[in-house]
Formats: structure tokens, C-alpha cells, sequence
């Protein structure tokens, strides 16, 4: 039976984010996941977590400078210092709510330089990581919606997380993701099981709740319950109004 991480970047927005960890853990969801919940100080956050037993599995590192147009910092070449205190920021808060993952985000860039430079920060992150037993998660974004974003497909990302070589160093797979970029979501999953850390998912192609487009979430998660996943699946997916109004998939589609 699947189970559901509620993933608060997208799902209740129009909440603070300690607000929207109970209306998560009211709308029957095990866990939560934020993207950049570092504007919360992170003691509000473990209060609502302590509040409702939910667990936060994971956040992401800071884009940087969004008004010009940064998704990310850690395969831009010349900015390993910035890339470095993001990946600190992001470690200090995943330990003060007990997060498990970060996710480190590549940004903007292309090219060898850009490659060397993520493996580098990648294995700065993973060692930062170890001691406190926190994973470190990549992600592939698909070329329409992030056209200039380095990670770009799952196997650019095996080959990085083999060069790295860290044993906290996962694949964050998005069905979304994958499914816009690579498709045959089930077939990609199944190859690469034993390097992924968390699975999201939202709809194909316009990324809103799972109970229509391209990909048959009911036989997604069927098939993932198959082959053994047991960690709750982050739902990533942009609700377009009320988050509680998009729910019903958690009946329909289990």
C-alpha cells in the first residue's frame, strides 16, 4: 500500500509553513517535504512536526539569485564558495528538523567545467553530509520547464554519482521529471532502483494532481509496490486552488 509524503513547496502554499505541516498531516499524508523553508526559523518547524508526528524527509539547497534567473549553484563554476554555504545552510537546517536528504541543486550551466564542477561539490556536500547520516539527493529537471538547467536526464546523473562515489549520494526521481523527459517511467525506475532515494510525482504534462494526463498513476504506484518501495512518495504536484480540493486521488488511485 502506498503511502504519501505531502511535498509543501507546491501543496498549501497559502499556509506558513508550520500551519501547513497540520493541514498535512490532517489530509492523512505520513510525511512531509518543503523546497527552501529557510525564511521559517527551523524551531517552528519541529514544533509542528512534534505536533503531529510527521517526519520532513527532505529540502532542498538554495537557487541563489532567482531575480536573475539562478536555479541552483553547485555546477556553476567560480561560485564553489557560494555552492558550499548553501549546501552548510541547507545541512544545519535538515539537522535542526531532523530532515533526512537535501537535495543539492545543480542551477544553470553546461559544459565539462560545469561537470567537474558539480562532482566536486557534490563530493564536498556528501562529506559534509555523512557523520550526521543525512542523504544527499540529484535531480534531473526535464528541458521544457528548466531548458538551461545542467542535470538533465538520469543516466547524465548515474554517471556523476559513480564519479563521486559516495555511498549518501542518491537519485531523486521524479516520475514528473522522467516522464517528460525520458518517459517509460516504470522501465527507468526499475533500472535504477538501487540508486534512488526518493521518488515525487504530478501529472504529464502539466505537472498538477496525479488523477489525469500522460502517466497512469494508478498503476505506478501498483507497479512500485511491487517491486518493494516502502518510502512514501512525494507528492510535488501544483494543486492550480485550494490544496484540499485536489485530494482525492489518495482514494482513488490506491
Amino acid at each position: 500500500m502506498p503511502r504519501f509524503s505531502a511535498n509543501l513547496g507546491f501543496l498549501w502554499t497559502d499556509l506558513s509553513l508550520p500551519r501547513a505541516i497540520i493541514a498535512a498531516h490532517a489530509a492523512g499524508f505520513v510525511a512531509v517535504e518543503c523546497h527552501w523553508p529557510y525564511e521559517t526559523p527551523p524551531e517552528d518547524v519541529l514544533s509542528a512536526l512534534d505536533a503531529t508526528g510527521l517526519p520532513m524527509l527532505g529540502l532542498n539547497t538554495s537557487r541563489g539569485d532567482t531575480a536573475a534567473g539562478e536555479n541552483g549553484l553547485s555546477a556553476l563554476p567560480d561560485r564553489e564558495t557560494q555552492a558550499r554555504a548553501a549546501i552548510d545552510q541547507a545541512l544545519e537546517y535538515a539537522l535542526a528538523v531532523g530532515a533526512k536528504a537535501v537535495h543539492v541543486m545543480a542551477g544553470n550551466a553546461q559544459g565539462p567545467s560545469a561537470h567537474a564542477t558539480f562532482v566536486a561539490n557534490l563530493g564536498y556536500a556528501c562529506a559534509q553530509a555523512a557523520p550526521s547520516q543525512i542523504t544527499i539527493l540529484i535531480e534531473p529537471l526535464n528541458r521544457n520547464d528548466a531548458p538551461e538547467y545542467f542535470l538533465r536526464n538520469t543516466d547524465q546523473a548515474v554517471v556523476i554519482m559513480n564519479e563521486v562515489n559516495a555511498e549518501n549520494l542518491k537519485l531523486m526521481f521524479d516520475c514528473y521529471h522522467v516522464g517528460r523527459n525520458e518517459g517509460d517511467v516504470i522501465t527507468r525506475f526499475k533500472a535504477l532502483q538501487t540508486v534512488i532515494g526518493h521518488v515525487q510525482f504530478a501529472a504529464v504534462p502539466d505537472r498538477g494532481a496525479p488523477d489525469h494526463g500522460e502517466i497512469n498513476y494508478s498503476h505506478v504506484f501498483r507497479e512500485l509496490d511491487a517491486v518493494g518501495w516502502a518510502m512514501p512518495l512525494g507528492a510535488e504536484y501544483k494543486p492550480g486552488g485550494p490544496t484540499e480540493a485536489t485530494l482525492g486521488w489518495m482514494k482513488t488511485l490506491v
